[in-house]
C-alpha cells in the first residue's frame, strides 16, 4: 500500500504534504529531522492521509493536494483540530 499524507506543524502554521509506501516511519523521520525540508518546523502532527494500491496513484493526489485548491482544502477542512491517528 501507499499512503499520500499531510503534516501539520502548530508551532510554525506549516502543512507539508508526501506520498510514501511506510507512514509510521515516515511520520518519525520528519519528527525525528531526517527531513531536510521539514527538521526546522518540528514538532509535525499527521492530519490526514490516504491509502492507495499504487505509487502512481500516491502521487497523483499527492500532486492534486500540493495545488492552490489543493491547500484552500486543506486549510479549511482538515485543519479543524483533527489529528488521525497512525494506521496499525
Amino acid at each position: 500500500m501507499y499512503y499520500t499524507y499531510i503534516i501539520f506543524s502548530p508551532n510554525h502554521s506549516e502543512i507539508y504534504i508526501g506520498q510514501t509506501s511506510k507512514l509510521k516511519e515516515r511520520i518519525s523521520e520528519h519528527n525525528e529531522g531526517k527531513s531536510s525540508s521539514t527538521k526546522r518546523y518540528i514538532p509535525w502532527e499527521l492530519v490526514h492521509y490516504e491509502q492507495f494500491k499504487t505509487r502512481a496513484e500516491a502521487m497523483g493526489r499527492e500532486k492534486e493536494l500540493k495545488s492552490h485548491k489543493g491547500r484552500d482544502f486543506i486549510r479549511m477542512q482538515l485543519l479543524n483540530g483533527r489529528v488521525r491517528q497512525l494506521p496499525d
